[in-house]
């Protein structure tokens, strides 16, 4: 959640404050809106990837439950201070509702971090297996990773910052609206960190390092709505968005809710080497996306 969902949410942070500072507040609150829902959709990739068990059934963690529940509350949260109007603080410019919705991904963060340490419930005669694990021999001491890691987010930031300014250019030069090319050409561009990522776990055996980098990026994602307020400078975003926004807040809430409650059940069926929930959250997104391509044409 913390260091894979950080690190594979720099592309969106160096999108969003790029494309806020050239005025194309848009165009980055509909990347950040359609990343979230896209993130999630990569489970169902997770899933056909995992293929024997269905990805829910192999998770088994209170922890991860809790990640997709704080999830789906900022994402509600969001829709909210979309529908009802935003204001920006005396003297500072940013939004109240894009302030608030900082301090509570703040917050989810430090719950989320602090659940894993304490006693919760656990799961009793567990019947679902995960896949094993595939032998992975160690590259280089820890002392190397680092700056390994370091190089890596330094490269994701760079190309981010050129995405953006390609993105705000396409929509000039097609006539497509920014929300739809922030919606979805941005946002699939800004989720590959997370599939490559995704793909990279499974391949290993470790399916909850795969739902918490995505769960714990879009709690990222959210917190920089903030971002934009700060470095646009053209007062609160959330005020200046309206249905289409509110609409793909909502659907990443959707899909997100669809995953938790397959958490939930943990039944082990599956369908084209995929379970129910992604079956289910495949038809959701694509209808979802009809409806917003309607609203922004």
């Amino acid at each position: 959640m913390l260091l894979l969902g950080g690190i594979t949410s720099l592309p969106e942070l160096a999108t969003t404050s790029s494309a806020a500072a050239i005025g194309a507040g848009t165009l980055a609150l509909n990347n950040i809106l359609g990343t979230a829902a896209f993130n999630i959709l990569l489970l169902v990739v997770a899933d056909a990837a995992l293929g024997r068990n269905a990805l829910t059934a192999v998770i088994a963690r209170p922890a991860t439950l809790l990640q997709g529940m704080l999830g789906m509350l900022l994402l509600a949260a969001a829709a909210m201070a979309i529908v009802s109007g935003d204001a920006a603080l005396p003297f500072l410019g940013v939004g109240v509702g894009s302030s608030l919705l900082l301090l509570l991904c703040i917050g989810a963060m430090w719950i989320a971090s602090r659940y894993e340490t304490r006693p919760t419930w656990v799961v009793v005669e567990e019947s679902v297996e995960p896949a094993p694990a595939e032998s992975v021999e160690e590259a280089a001491g820890e002392g190397a990773l680092w700056p390994r890691i370091a190089v890596l987010a330094a490269a994701i930031v760079v190309g981010g910052l050129l995405l953006s300014l390609s993105g705000e250019a396409i929509a000039q030069r097609t006539g497509v609206g920014e929300g739809v090319i922030g919606l979805i050409l941005l946002a699939i561009a800004t989720s590959l960190p997370e599939l490559t990522v995704i793909t990279a776990a499974i391949r290993a055996g470790d399916c909850e390092l795969a739902v918490g980098d995505v769960f714990g990026a879009n709690l990222f994602n959210v917190a920089m709505i903030f971002i934009i307020d700060l470095v646009g400078g053209g007062g609160p975003i959330l005020g200046a968005a309206g249905v289409f926004e509110a609409f793909a807040a909502l659907l990443a809430l959707v899909l997100t809710g669809i995953f938790v409650l397959g958490l939930l059940e943990r039944h082990d069926r599956t369908a084209f080497r995929m379970g129910y929930d992604s079956i289910a959250a495949l038809f959701v997104y694509a209808g979802g996306l009809v409806i917003l391509l309607g609203l922004g044409g």
